[in-house]
């Protein structure tokens, strides 16, 4: 059964798609992609400008493939920015070679480790906006293919945004959804037609499938903007996110019921989750996962890979695809997260190649329109402690390019 699961998660690497916007593997044998912003693997992937961004990722496999890193400007829509220049954004040499690499050391699983940062001696990005990188086997070993894209925004905070969310929603209150309210302060930036010249993201947990973007302001000023009481900006609530950790492959760990090898992976199962029918505070961290292991050294190259086994208990839900989800997969469906029913367990199960270390995640049903739901898998609760980001994108009438100027983030608590 366990192999199934590896077979299964190969084959779908055929068919797997993904929105163009977000932090990916495009090969199987790359895993944990990272952008990691100021050193802090727990932050959004926004950094002012000049700020410290850096990218790492594993290859499965000691042998040494020389890689190179491209980087390309995007609008706000993480479509190419056509009409910008390389120069214009980047002062350096594009495509360098990344020099920074590690095998991993004393792991059943055998990777090599490769890291590479903004700005370095070779390149500074000079704009404000949103940045797609893309990591290519030298052209001199392989076709031009790319294994991963990396992305990240760069903010200059010309525009203040403030923001709040409340569970009395234009839906219900106190009951299963959130709605967020926020406004935008021009500051010294000039205006002229807000609905040309501004874009806006808003996301909770930082997933892209239930994004708001461009979302018209419905209060207007000669200072800035307001949306409130506005219906599309209601999320529902969700539950607080599982949580385990594997530090010692040998022993279970938070959240785990069982620690196994079968030659030549290690396997985790963790213990089966039930959707609530009542809130539970539990804290967690909106999804993220940090890698480590016991010793806390070298986290990079001696964490190991192993098969994390989920487990969901209910019966056979109508409607979509169940979906184990977190960050570790930037919050889509990754073919190698769907589960399947088990009629002698009464479960959702799945297996996901992880790397050692502590991990949120959650488990979501696939709606009509593709996006995830936790309704009948985890419930909606008022309670539930969310992060949203608010972006806010400026292009003046003439300019060339769209330029992230405000960024707002913020936590619901369920109180007010």
């Amino acid at each position: 059964m366990k192999r199934a699961f590896l077979l299964f998660s190969l084959l779908c690497w055929a068919v797997f798609t993904l929105q163009a916007q977000q932090t990916r593997s495009l090969n199987p044998q790359v895993k944990t992609v990272r952008v990691i912003v100021n050193g802090d693997p727990l932050q959004p992937p926004v950094a002012r400008l000049g700020g410290r961004v850096e990218i790492d990722f594993d290859v499965l496999s000691h042998a040494y493939t020389r890689y190179i890193y491209k980087v390309e400007f995007c609008n706000a829509d993480w479509t190419a920015a056509t009409d910008v220049f390389e120069s214009d954004y980047l002062s350096g040499f594009n495509g360098r070679p990344i020099d920074d690499y590690e095998t991993s050391f004393n792991t059943s699983v055998l990777y090599t480790h490769y890291r590479f940062g903004f700005p370095n001696e070779d390149v500074r990005l000079r704009l404000p906006g949103n940045y797609r990188v893309r990591v290519y086997p030298d052209e001199r070993d392989a076709d031009d293919e790319p294994i991963l894209e990396a992305c990240f925004s760069l903010l200059k905070p010309s525009m203040s945004v403030s923001a709040q969310v409340s569970s009395n929603t234009d839906i219900d209150f106190n009951q299963h959804h959130q709605q967020v309210t926020f406004s935008l302060g021009y500051g010294a930036e000039r205006v002229v037609d807000p609905h040309q010249e501004l874009k806006t993201v808003v996301m909770q947990n930082r997933r892209w499938d239930n994004a708001v973007v461009n979302l018209p302001a419905n209060i207007q000023k000669a200072t800035g903007l307001e949306w409130t009481h506005r219906r599309q900006l209601i999320f529902p609530a969700g539950a607080e996110f599982h949580k385990f950790e594997i530090l010692d492959v040998r022993l279970n760990g938070m959240g785990v019921d069982l620690m196994e090898f079968e030659d030549p992976y290690r396997h985790a199962t963790l213990f089966a989750v039930q959707p609530q029918h009542n809130y539970t505070y539990d804290e967690d961290q909106d999804g993220a996962y940090v890698i480590r292991h016991s010793d806390d050294e070298d986290n990079d190259t001696q964490s190991e890979y192993l098969f994390v086994h989920f487990l969901l208990k209910t019966p056979r839900l109508p409607g979509g695809d169940v979906y184990v989800t977190g960050l570790w997969d930037n919050g889509f469906p990754d073919p190698d997260c769907r589960l399947s029913y088990d009629e002698s367990t009464g479960c959702y199960e799945g297996a996901v190649l992880l790397k050692q270390g502590y991990y949120n995640y959650q488990f979501r049903q696939l709606d009509a329109d593709g996006v995830g739901q936790t309704a009948q898998t985890e419930g909606d609760f008022y309670q539930t402690e969310n992060e949203y980001i608010i972006l806010v994108y400026h292009r003046p009438q003439g300019a060339r390019y769209d330029a992230l100027v405000g960024y707002a983030k913020v936590k619901s608590d369920g109180t007010h």
